[in-house]
C-alpha cells in the first residue's frame, strides 16, 4: 500500500514537473518572439546612422590592414632581428644565414601585402577608386624597409645595454629582450617610426597599439628618440607624437610627455606638410622620474637634467637642473593599543 501510496505521489510530481515544464518553454518562445520583434528597428536604426555618417561607412572599397597580420609581421621581425630568442626554429652558426635569409622573403610578402593594403584603403577612402600604383608602393616600401633592418637592430642592441645598465636588477641582457615590457615597446617602437617616417599609413598606429595594449606603454611612432633609451617598469608611460628624445635618456613609470590643449588643427599654417610641435624636448642623458609630467611644445629640458617624481612641467629648464616637487610634511600619530 506504502509503494503504491509512493508510485502516485512520484507519477504526480512527474505531470506536474512536464506541465510546468510545457508553460516555461511557450512563455520563453512567446518572450523570444516579443524581443526578435524589436530587431527590425534596431537594424533600420543601424543602416540610417551609417548611411548619414558618411566619413565613417567603410562599405564596397578596399579591406583596412588585418590587425593579426600586423601582430604576425612584429613577431616575424623578432625572429629575424634576435634569432634563437623567438620562434621555434633551432638556429645555430651553420643555419643562421639561411634562417634570416628565409624569413625576410617571408616578411617581405606579409609586408608588402599590408602597406599595399594601407595604400589602397586611404585611396579608395579619398578618391572612391582603386589605384594599382598602390600595390607597387607596397612592394617598394616593404624592399625599404627590409634595407633598414641592420640599423634598426643597432639601435635595439644599444637601448638593451642601456636597459642592463640602467637597471641594476637586470642579471643578463637576455632577461631584458626576453621579458622587459619598456623593451617590447621600443622594439615596436623602432619600427613603427622607421615606417612612419617612410610615409606608410595606418600600420605604424596600428604596431604601436599592439605595444600600447601588451605593455601598457603609449609611444607614437612620430615621436622622435635618440640611441641608448630605457623605460624602466614603464606603465603608464605616454610619449607623444612631436615628441624629441635625445640620446641615453630614462624614462620611469607613468611619465607624460604631452601636448598643452591645443586646437585639432595640428598643420603648421607656413608649412601644410609639418606638425606644429605639441611635445617636450628631451635632451640627452636626462633621467625623469615616475609620474612625471612634461607638456608642451616648447618646453625644453636641458641636457643632464633630473626630473623628480610627480612634477608637473610646462616650462623649459636649462641643462643639468634638478628639478623636485616639494614634499608636504608627513603626521605621524602613535597608534593606541586595544
Amino acid at each position: 500500500m506504502a509503494n503504491r501510496k509512493k508510485n502516485v505521489s512520484a507519477s504526480a510530481a512527474r505531470q506536474q514537473s512536464l506541465h510546468c515544464t510545457n508553460i516555461s518553454e511557450n512563455v520563453s518562445k512567446q518572450r523570444l518572439t516579443e524581443i526578435y520583434s524589436k530587431f527590425p528597428k534596431v537594424i533600420q536604426k543601424l543602416v540610417d546612422n551609417i548611411e548619414t555618417e558618411k566619413e565613417l561607412k567603410h562599405l564596397g572599397i578596399e579591406k583596412i590592414p588585418s590587425k593579426e597580420s600586423i601582430i604576425e609581421i612584429i613577431g616575424d621581425i623578432e625572429i629575424i632581428l634576435f634569432p634563437g630568442y623567438f620562434g621555434s626554429q633551432d638556429v645555430n652558426d651553420e643555419s643562421l644565414h639561411y634562417s634570416i635569409g628565409l624569413n625576410i622573403f617571408k616578411l617581405f610578402q606579409k609586408l608588402s601585402l599590408q602597406i599595399s593594403k594601407s595604400f589602397r584603403h586611404r585611396c579608395a577612402s579619398e578618391h572612391y577608386k582603386l589605384c594599382l600604383d598602390c600595390y607597387n608602393k607596397g612592394n617598394e616600401l616593404a624592399g625599404g624597409f627590409i634595407e633598414q633592418l641592420p640599423a634598426i637592430r643597432e639601435l635595439l642592441c644599444d637601448d638593451i645595454r642601456a636597459a642592463f645598465d640602467g637597471d641594476p636588477a637586470a642579471k643578463t641582457l637576455d632577461e631584458i629582450v626576453f621579458s622587459y615590457p619598456g623593451f617590447k615597446a621600443i622594439f615596436v617602437y623602432r619600427i613603427a617610426n622607421c615606417l612612419y617616417k617612410m610615409g606608410v599609413p595606418l600600420l605604424p598606429r596600428i604596431m604601436t597599439e599592439c605595444a600600447h595594449s601588451a605593455t601598457g606603454i603609449d609611444i607614437h611612432p612620430g615621436a622622435t628618440i635618440g640611441k641608448k633609451f630605457f623605460i624602466d617598469h614603464g606603465t603608464g608611460v605616454v610619449i607623444g607624437e612631436t615628441t624629441i628624445i635625445g640620446d641615453n635618456v630614462k624614462l620611469y613609470q607613468g611619465v607624460t610627455l604631452g601636448a598643452l590643449s591645443v586646437p585639432k588643427n595640428k598643420k603648421n599654417i607656413d608649412n601644410p606638410e609639418k606638425l606644429n610641435k605639441r611635445h617636450p624636448t628631451i635632451e640627452d642623458d636626462c633621467v625623469i622620474y615616475s609620474g612625471a609630467t612634461i607638456l608642451g611644445g616648447s618646453t625644453i629640458i636641458g641636457k643632464g637634467s633630473i626630473i623628480g617624481g610627480n612634477v608637473w612641467l610646462t616650462k623649459s629648464v636649462p641643462p643639468y637642473s634638478k628639478v623636485m616637487a616639494q614634499q608636504n610634511k608627513l603626521l605621524y600619530l602613535k597608534k593606541q593599543k586595544k
